[in-house]
């Protein structure tokens, strides 16, 4: 399918383009360093299988943290809902992504939520598979299937920055090792992690992904089943939730559709039973979402009504 440009997308992206000076990319990952902050660019994907798009949609992008909510999708149809939030749990936090401090004052130590690094970690770790190499067929098969898109991969330079630069989350692993929340060698779980946020698209698979959520995981084309409708409800809730780090209240309110971002800049965005929504813009604000986009996504919802509230 697709995309055909919108000249009032267009328009707004031109109007917010000018926030991205004010933000920064993620220079910590020194991969995304290099990225242009300037870049703009969105897709929304409509269910009855039209796709309309401002900006460069094609440009590629890493998912980072946006693979949080596909991965638990995954997981939960690996594991069960008890089995997950046994070791996870469903509570918003207020405190940066990468916090360790609640890991540490919580009983049971296990992390708040699978959007979280820690709890995106021991989500992660509950993926199914022999070995590193079955594990990490299994997610890029999943991705390819809700993108519908066998060319979708990751990128190795990415991957390999985050896994040189990761000691945090190493620390998160080893903490939760200590307290049973994840099991195996911490140095495979860093591997499939960082390859997993490094896995890459553009803003059009984006929001195809999107539409599969907005359908409550059936497939905008064909209507086959891809993730079972209480597992898309699940991770549309965290999206709301939890989605757009410690300003997903500030987001709800302002925008009001299930959302994750990722320090890479993009965002997916789901629009109930309408659309499906990839955007991406890597500059940044001190909470880790994009900035120009975040803006984006609130004069299209203002504009086109998509508040879920």
């Amino acid at each position: 399918m697709k995309c055909n440009s919108n000249e009032d997308l267009q328009q707004i992206v031109n109007e917010v383009r000018f926030l991205a000076k004010e933000g920064n990319v993620a220079d910590y990952i020194p991969a995304l360093a290099k990225k242009n902050k300037s870049d703009l660019a969105v897709a929304i994907f409509d269910i009855n299988q039209t796709c309309l798009y401002a900006g460069d949609y094609t440009k590629k992008f890493t998912l980072q943290s946006i693979s949080k909510v596909l991965i638990l999708a995954l997981a939960l149809q690996d594991r069960g809902v008890d089995y997950v939030f046994g070791k996870v749990g469903m509570e918003p936090t207020g405190d940066p992504f990468n916090s360790i401090s609640k890991l540490e004052t919580s009983i049971p130590s296990k992390p708040l939520n699978p959007m979280i690094n820690a709890g995106a970690l021991a989500v992660t770790n509950m993926i199914q598979g022999e070995n590193l190499a079955e594990k990490w067929e299994r997610i890029m098969s999943f991705v390819q299937m809700l993108a519908n898109d066998k060319e979708i991969n990751f990128d190795e330079e990415v991957a390999q920055s985050e896994l040189e630069t990761a000691m945090l989350n190493r620390a998160l692993c080893y903490f939760m090792k200590q307290h049973n929340v994840i099991e195996g060698d911490i140095e495979e779980l860093m591997q499939l992690y960082t390859r997993q946020c490094a896995i890459e698209m553009n803003c059009f698979d984006l929001a195809r992904i999107g539409a599969v959520f907005a359908l409550n995981g059936l497939d905008p084309k064909t209507g086959e089943r891809l993730i079972p409708s209480h597992i898309a409800r699940i991770c549309k809730t965290f999206m709301v939730t939890c989605g757009m780090y410690n300003a997903s209240g500030e987001f709800a309110i302002k925008v009001g559709i299930p959302a994750k971002s990722g320090v890479s800049g993009g965002i997916l965005g789901v629009v109930p039973e309408k659309y499906g929504i990839g955007i991406f813009g890597p500059s940044l604000d001190s909470k880790g979402n994009s900035i120009a986009g975040q803006k984006l996504l609130e004069i299209i919802a203002a504009k086109y009504d998509f508040s879920i509230f």
